[in-house]
């Protein structure tokens, strides 16, 4: 056995994994955390250090350019697998595991497109193995690299396609280099398939512009479900939605703490979260809530790290039709709206045993007053690049987390309703 065949081999044993979702697919995204936990495989978030890319969730076209871009940067040999439905997670995994392990030649077909990954580990496309140093990016004659990211440059371009810098002033009338940088569709702890485009100069954001979402898909919103049910008549408890809302909220939390660089707790807001989804009853879990409410609302180190980030006054947030806990968070700021969400973890724990019809009119959603036709996210997403403006590189992280618009809603939006 050669050196390479036995690092294949050894790799295969507890691949590296990097988790992509696509709009809609948040159902697949849970499913493939729990089982990435329990396998114990590594959940990567860089292409970088990854052996597998899973890719949650249908496809969308306009984010294929994206999802290419980290096939091309993942190292040799690589998989690219697709999961279309939470029940698809386990299998998709192990036809992976299985394939990256794989003799070179035993495989099949190196794979040109991370687009081109299969749904599912038989039948109806299986993972997609590559080898050798090819190019994985099918661009058309004339287009460049550049073009796919989205901002050009005129002909002043580095090596490899990346744009030089330009130069402007900067807050303090400085003459800087200005740097443009797309921030998503598929950064780790970000909502998918939302871009932001930003100016930067040094590691502060000069200017923001929210890229249109992918919509007039057949996203699902998860988290609001409930509320969709509610709204078409159907019969929906008051404590099935205060389990739905607790479990987003922590979604949330994870992901806010683990941009924050606190991953132990990220991991324990997630498997309160999968408790809940699996419906653990209140007893069990209230005590497990008010213990990691109590060490992540109480920890000062946090509350340092992000205090006055993200500053967001109520008669703002109303006035850009906010609603939900980012208005009813006291102090406005990054702390002010973590916080907002444990007690509401806390509230809505307490809660789940009720049998009271669901109004999803007078009872918010996670994000805020449900409204089918402009969903609580849109207005989450739209105070984006005005809160961006003037913050460091790691604290725009950390506002887009703190308010965390839902890409499945903004992918249900009719365009119009984006647009206006």
């Amino acid at each position: 056995m050669g050196l390479t065949a036995f690092l294949t081999r050894a790799a295969a044993v507890r691949p590296r994994v990097l988790l992509v979702t696509t709009p809609g697919g948040t159902p697949v995204r849970l499913a493939a955390e729990k089982d990435l936990r329990s396998r114990d495989w590594p959940s990567v978030s860089t292409p970088a250090g990854a052996d597998v890319m899973l890719v949650a969730g249908s496809g969308c076209s306009r984010l294929d350019p994206a999802l290419d871009r980290l096939w091309q940067d993942m190292p040799r040999p690589r998989m690219c697998a697709r999961a279309v439905t939470a029940d698809e997670v386990a299998a998709v995994l192990e036809a992976a595991r299985a394939r990256l392990g794989a003799p070179e030649g035993d495989h099949g077909e190196s794979g040109h497109r991370a687009a081109d990954c299969g749904a599912g580990p038989n039948g109806h496309g299986e993972p997609v193995r590559a080898d050798r140093e090819e190019s994985t990016l099918d661009f058309e004659d004339g287009d460049s690299d550049d073009d796919h990211a989205g901002h050009g440059h005129g002909d002043m371009e580095m090596p490899g396609g990346l744009a030089m810098a330009e130069r402007g002033e900067d807050r303090d009338g400085l003459m800087l280099d200005r740097l443009h940088v797309p921030l998503g569709p598929f950064l780790a702890d970000w909502p998918a398939g939302l871009t932001l485009r930003v100016v930067l100069q040094g590691d502060v954001v000069q200017a923001a512009v929210l890229d249109e979402p992918p919509v007039g898909s057949s996203a699902d919103p998860f988290w609001s479900r409930p509320w969709l049910r509610a709204a078409r008549g159907e019969p929906v408890g008051v404590g099935e939605a205060a389990r739905r809302r607790a479990a987003a909220h922590l979604d949330s939390l994870g992901r806010l703490l683990s941009v924050a660089g606190w991953s132990a707790e990220a991991v324990t807001a997630r498997r309160l979260r999968d408790d809940l989804l699996e419906e653990a009853p209140a007893s069990a879990v209230l005590p497990r809530v008010k213990r990691f409410a109590r060490r992540v609302g109480q920890s000062r180190v946090l509350y340092w790290l992000t205090r006055d980030v993200g500053l967001l006054t109520r008669a703002d947030a109303r006035a850009a039709g906010v609603t939900g806990p980012a208005v009813r968070a006291a102090g406005e700021d990054v702390p002010a709206r973590y916080r907002q969400w444990l007690t509401d973890v806390m509230d809505d724990v307490q809660r789940m045993d009720a049998t009271a019809p669901l109004d999803p009119v007078a009872q918010e959603s996670s994000r805020g007053r449900w409204d089918a036709e402009r969903p609580p996210s849109l207005a989450l997403a739209r105070l984006l690049p005005r809160l961006l403006v003037g913050a460091e590189l790691g604290t725009a992280r950390l506002i887009v987390a703190s308010l965390d618009p839902d890409p499945d809603e903004l992918a249900a939006c009719r365009p119009e309703a984006i647009r206006g």
